[in-house]
């Protein structure tokens, strides 16, 4: 193998390095939550999780775009694509929520995101 081969290897290498190890919607200098061992399994849908609901998402989520997160069968029906969006920070988008508001939403959803 000639020098030029090595270099292109190593190149190649590298920059597959660098581009597989970015990260991607995840803001810098934000803290993701990810101490996830105790939940409280007495989290209300309707007192917590809605109002949060209400609040942050239904203005572009309120059927017009998907998901619709109007009524508990939507946020239910897509409850892991809503605890990805907010545990990474992504969503809301223009916004942001509380690590409290996220930690009830995550614990809501792991603890089986309940009708209650």
């Amino acid at each position: 193998m000639n020098i030029i081969s090595k270099i292109k290897s190593t190149l190649i290498i590298t920059l597959s390095i660098t581009l597989f190890s970015c990260e991607t919607n995840v803001e810098e200098g934000v803290d993701i939550i990810i101490e996830e061992e105790s939940c409280d399994t007495t989290i209300s849908f309707t007192a917590s999780i809605k109002p949060i609901i209400d609040s942050n998402c239904i203005t572009c989520h309120g059927g017009s775009q998907f998901p619709d997160l109007r009524t508990y069968n939507g946020i239910n029906n897509n409850s892991a694509r809503v605890r990805t969006q907010v545990v990474n920070r992504t969503m809301p988008q223009g916004g942001s929520l509380s690590n409290e508001d996220i930690e009830l939403i995550r614990c809501w959803i792991e603890n089986g995101a309940l009708n209650n």
